[in-house]
């Protein structure tokens, strides 16, 4: 947003801005944030940065933890979201050496910097376009309770079809009918689409802080799944966009009495919440991934492009889908993409290529597998790496058994399904597969050694965690025996 200190202050001077605020991602993607007074944003905090303990954010041991974050002023923006006139901007993480200060290089933000960076250094490409589809639940009320004798959660969204007799929370008031069934929202319009009004105002937010949409709608799930999809933005923008897309999704939610949450399969039956990725590379200003003879018309580059994805897909998923929830979503039947392989307008498989997309400057490839609980700093960063190394490598997909596959991959026979690979049925294979494959993660020094071992670390306990826990159904399903 600003160019340097004098334009943020005209910009501040003029519109009567009181607090600035300051948001710093962790390893798993949280933002954190701290402010200060306007008074107190000066040329000099800008050039020196703000001192904060490294070890709450997952970066460093307690005993060596102080870093400092510095402001990116070109990542600002106005605030509307908070009583009082705020500018908020994103900082970058440095850590203190004996001469000052040095770029942290496992600052997730730096590792997208890093990726672009080698990608433009390895002649394939100036540009990486990342486009994400947003899907999530926008709910009334989720109620959990987890103690040592008490495992409990209550989700409840007015326009589910299980409230057809009774409105939520209030036994007393109409009901007016017009509920979403089970599996029944894609598309749906109103009166059944409760939550249209919402996410006009999501959107038009989202357009005035500098993130362009392309539509939104009601997707499958009728307790309230929705789509955002946005236009496509380079690595390190995306990120920082994924980052304040889901800030005011979820912080709009709140004011309007609702709850978003991207969590990928918050019901049992119904369908989860993936993050679907449209991915171009450009060079020179001009398309790559277009040849008019290929292969739906995609080039060799983009090909190789799609096999580096492929074949590094079950350690990427660690990255892209680093939650246990995850794996609840890929699964068959959910409209999930569980087998490793691509196909034009096929959304059953890992990569798609969306058969509508035909001209040089749309021609793209989709990414199916992810959602919105990565680090998408991490996981953009990831999949670029895949991608650089399939096209470093002239990798084919086909060559490798890829595809491609024009059919219904839930559908294959016993035998068709042993010459084609799934993805990892759950977190732990992922972190498997990521310690035995990271090499091209390493490649330019772009992700780092501690990053790889951070991960590992964070996922291998969270499945351990939730791998000790009985669930309710095993009381039906054992109890007795």
């Amino acid at each position: 947003m600003f160019k340097n200190y004098k334009e943020f202050k005209e910009y501040a001077d003029e519109n009567g801005i009181l607090i600035v605020d300051f948001k710093e991602v962790d390893m798993a993607g949280r933002w954190h944030h701290l402010s200060v007074p306007i008074e107190y944003f000066t040329e000099e905090l800008l050039s020196k940065g703000i001192g904060f303990d490294g070890s709450s954010y997952g970066f460093l041991s307690v005993e060596k933890s102080d870093m400092v974050f510095i402001p990116d002023l070109s990542s600002a923006f106005f605030d509307p979201l908070v009583e009082m006139p705020t500018v908020t901007m994103i900082g970058d993480i440095y850590k203190i050496t004996g001469n000052g200060y040095e770029r942290f290089q496992n600052d997730p933000r730096y590792i997208a910097d890093k990726a672009e960076q080698f990608l433009k250094k390895s002649g394939i490409s100036d540009e990486c376009l990342f486009g994400p589809e947003f899907e999530f639940y926008l709910l009334d009320n989720i109620e959990f309770r987890n103690e040592i004798n008490h495992i409990e959660v209550h989700i409840d969204s007015a326009q589910a079809g299980w409230n057809t007799i009774n409105s939520p929370h209030d036994e007393q008031s109409r009901n007016a009918g017009y509920k979403i069934l089970h599996h029944k929202g894609y598309h749906a319009d109103i009166p059944h689409d409760t939550t249209y009004d919402l996410r006009n105002i999501m959107i038009r937010t989202l357009e005035e802080n500098g993130i362009p949409v392309k539509y939104h709608h009601h997707e499958n799930g009728g307790p309230g799944q929705v789509e955002i999809e946005v236009k496509s933005a380079t690595v390190r923008e995306m990120a920082d966009r994924t980052q304040k897309i889901k800030y005011f999704i979820k912080n709009l939610a709140i004011q309007y009495g609702k709850s978003a949450t991207f969590m990928p399969k918050p019901f049992k039956t119904e369908c989860g919440s993936g993050m679907h990725i449209h991915i171009q590379m450009n060079k020179d200003g001009k398309p790559i991934f277009y040849d008019e003879n290929g292969y739906s018309k995609l080039s060799k580059t983009a090909l190789s492009a799609i096999a580096g994805i492929l074949k590094h897909s079950d350690s990427l998923l660690a990255f892209t889908n680093p939650t246990t929830n995850s794996y609840k979503r890929l699964v068959p039947g959910y409209e999930a993409p569980v087998t490793v392989c691509f196909g034009n307008a096929n959304r059953s498989s890992v990569i798609r290529i969306p058969g509508y997309a035909m001209s040089p400057n749309e021609k793209r490839f989709e990414f199916r597998p992810s959602d919105a609980t990565c680090n998408p700093y991490l996981a953009y960063s990831a999949m670029v790496m895949a991608m650089i190394d399939g096209i470093k490598n002239n990798l084919d997909p086909t060559e490798l058994h890829f595809g491609p596959y024009d059919k219904n991959m839930y559908s294959l026979s016993e035998e068709e399904k042993k010459y084609i690979r799934a993805l990892p049925k759950s977190l732990s294979e992922a972190a498997d597969a990521l310690e035995s494959d990271n090499d091209y993660l390493l490649d330019g020094g772009v992700f780092t050694k501690e990053i790889i071992e951070g991960q590992l670390k964070k996922i291998r306990s969270d499945a351990l965690e939730i791998s000790l826990i009985p669930h309710p159904v095993e009381f039906e399903m054992y109890y007795d025996l």
